[in-house]
């Protein structure tokens, strides 16, 4: 009996040994690959800059008195004080409208409950066309989300970015921009009623 015990332990030793050596040499690392791993662009694609908030100081999400101060002391714009400043139909929101001098030739600060949510600059063509626009800010920012002849759209959870026709440049702050949208009763889109407005302007 014990000779059968023994016996079998050496049959299972030659059994395991051949599989021991090939985990072994399974561990043996393989040649680096040639070319990059696949995993570069993914890496390269998280890196990619966010939206941007912020033009000339005015940044989503600021006071209006904030907002006032910058106008004041730029030069980009002919800020009038309060009489630039108007409030909206509906509740809690307001605007600041003023001209602009040079490259913007207007500009329009939204805001609800104190905060700016929505900036728009109309740039002025002579000085500016769509395609430097679209250019400059693709270098930055990498490819639009969304691309159409209308529009050309940035975005990401917290800011969308628009270059729109007639040259406009749009942030919005989408946070209270899409708390506002799914609050409203009106048939038509916050994005609808806002490009209203802005078209009534000129």
């Amino acid at each position: 009996m014990r000779s059968m015990s023994i016996l079998t332990t050496f049959v299972l030793a030659l059994v395991m040994a051949p599989c021991a050596v090939m985990a072994q040499a399974s561990t043996v690392p393989a040649p680096a690959p040639a070319v990059a791993p696949a995993v570069a662009p993914a890496t390269a694609a998280l890196a990619a800059p966010a939206v941007p908030r912020s033009f000339h100081g005015l940044e989503l999400g600021m006071s209006m008195d904030e907002a006032k101060k910058i106008l004041a002391s730029d030069g980009l714009f002919h800020y009038r004080g309060d009489v630039d400043v108007s409030l909206l139909p509906r509740p809690n929101e307001s605007l600041i409208e003023v001209a602009g001098l040079s490259y913007v030739k207007r500009a329009f600060f939204q805001f609800y409950e104190d905060k700016l949510f929505v900036m728009i600059f109309a740039m002025n063509e002579k000085e500016l066309d769509h395609y430097s626009v679209f250019t400059s800010l693709s270098s930055k920012y990498g490819k639009p989300n969304t691309l159409s002849p209308s529009e050309s759209v940035w975005e990401d959870a917290a800011t969308r970015l628009s270059v729109e026709r007639p040259l406009a440049v749009k942030y919005i702050d989408l946070a209270i921009f899409n708390a506002l949208k799914a609050a409203g009763a009106a048939q038509s889109s916050y994005e609808e009623i806002l490009r209203s407005e802005f078209l009534n302007s000129f």
